[in-house]
Formats: structure tokens, sequence, C-alpha cells
């Protein structure tokens, strides 16, 4: 049996946290930053975890 393939573009937005949750970057934050508040930006600075749905799907595009 083959070994499974990562899907690359998943590979570059998602982490594995050492508990084995899913985290992921906040979008909206590389343009048209003059409209959006100094909060909004900083708000967007950080990272969340997955909510349990989107998880399982991004768990299928990263085996390893």
């Amino acid at each position: 049996m083959p070994k499974m393939k990562t899907n690359r573009g998943a590979a570059k937005r998602f982490r594995k946290t050492a508990t084995g949750k899913i985290k992921r970057n906040s979008a909206f934050t590389s343009h048209i930053l003059t409209s959006k508040t100094t909060k909004r930006k900083r708000n967007l600075r950080r990272s969340s975890v997955l909510t349990a749905g989107d998880a399982k799907r991004a768990q299928a595009l990263l085996p390893y």
C-alpha cells in the first residue's frame, strides 16, 4: 500500500497542537487594512482552534 499524500494547501494553513487539535490563523489580514479598525486587526492576529466538524475534514487532508 502506498503512502498517503498530505494536502499541501492544508499543510500551509493548519498546524496540529500537542494535544492533537488543529490550529488556524484568521482570514482578512492581507490587504485593504486601512478600512479595518486597529482593534479588529489586532484581534485577527490571534490564532484559533478549528471546530469539531471542520477539524474532522482537515484531519483527512493531514494524515501525518
